[in-house]
């Protein structure tokens, strides 16, 4: 697998490194991830949509920081994380709704609606809700699937990137 500077540098760094598989640590991304997902609801539910757009990309986030730790790897950053989903998981679907969900999150949680790229809807925000329980559905059957010698490729092919 070809190395990438941008991950090499964020190592040198230590925002992204090796560490012992936690069962705890990804318990409690897990639970992150599930209350992220009830406020996103809630947000949603009460017309609060650019909000609802930023718990539901963290409710997706924090699943995939549990998926990194089921095989011991700690990352700082948000588009390391990501790229690693692609890289080390082969899981394109998810790197792809977990990327779109954090275009989005940028656009709502940065920009005021007047220079935001897309105005956040009812129906665009439901989208997102619904985009994210699936992306967390399908990273927790992959986080229960995990088993040593899936934990050992993965550590090696982090190695190797």
């Amino acid at each position: 697998m070809k190395r990438s500077n941008f991950l090499n540098k964020l190592r040198r760094e230590g925002k992204l490194e090796l560490v012992e598989p936690s069962e705890e640590i990804k318990e409690s991304y897990i639970r992150k991830a599930d209350n992220c997902l009830r406020s996103a609801k809630i947000l949603l539910n009460n017309d609060l949509y650019e909000n609802s757009v930023t718990e539901a990309y963290y409710a997706m986030y924090n699943c995939l920081l549990a998926l990194l730790y089921k095989v011991g790897i700690k990352s700082e950053n948000h588009s390391a994380s990501i790229i690693l989903l692609k890289r080390l998981f082969r899981e394109n679907d998810l790197f792809g709704l977990i990327s779109s969900a954090k275009k989005e999150r940028i656009d709502k949680q940065y920009y005021v609606e007047s220079e935001q790229k897309h105005k956040v809807t009812i129906d665009s925000c439901s989208n997102m809700v619904s985009k994210t329980e699936d992306f967390m559905v399908r990273t927790k059957l992959l986080v229960n699937k995990i088993n040593n010698d899936y934990v050992n490729r993965i550590r090696t092919d982090f190695q190797d990137t």
